[in-house]
């Protein structure tokens, strides 16, 4: 952090929603989304559980959610979500993912 209540670039964290082959959604946070989605795409030690064997995998929705303990909170209230409420996250509903205190971050899905 550079100041108290800011939190420096490299130390973002990111909330992101993936869809399993079967429609289901997971949700998580990471510092790096590119690194752990190819975790979790590897079925290997590194993969969530809930998403062992459920692929071909889709990185559905990736959002800047600052520091630590604020993505914490963030993917707290995002499993807290009914399904109809993720997918108005996925499909761009902006003022829905604000309200949330999220930033979308769409260049982030473009290649995986």
């Amino acid at each position: 952090m550079d100041q108290v209540g800011s939190v420096d670039e490299t130390d973002l964290w990111y909330l992101y929603l993936i869809e399993t082959a079967s429609g289901h959604l997971y949700c998580g946070i990471t510092l790096d989304v590119s690194r752990r989605f190819k975790e979790h795409c590897s079925n290997g030690r590194r993969t969530a559980r809930f998403l062992r064997g459920k692929g071909p995998l889709a990185l559905r929705f990736v959002a800047v959610a600052g520091a630590h303990g604020d993505a914490l909170r963030a993917e707290r209230q995002v499993k807290k979500l009914s399904r109809p409420q993720k997918l108005r996250l996925i499909s761009g509903d902006r003022a829905f993912s604000l309200k949330l205190k999220l930033t979308p971050a769409a260049e982030l899905i473009g290649g995986s």
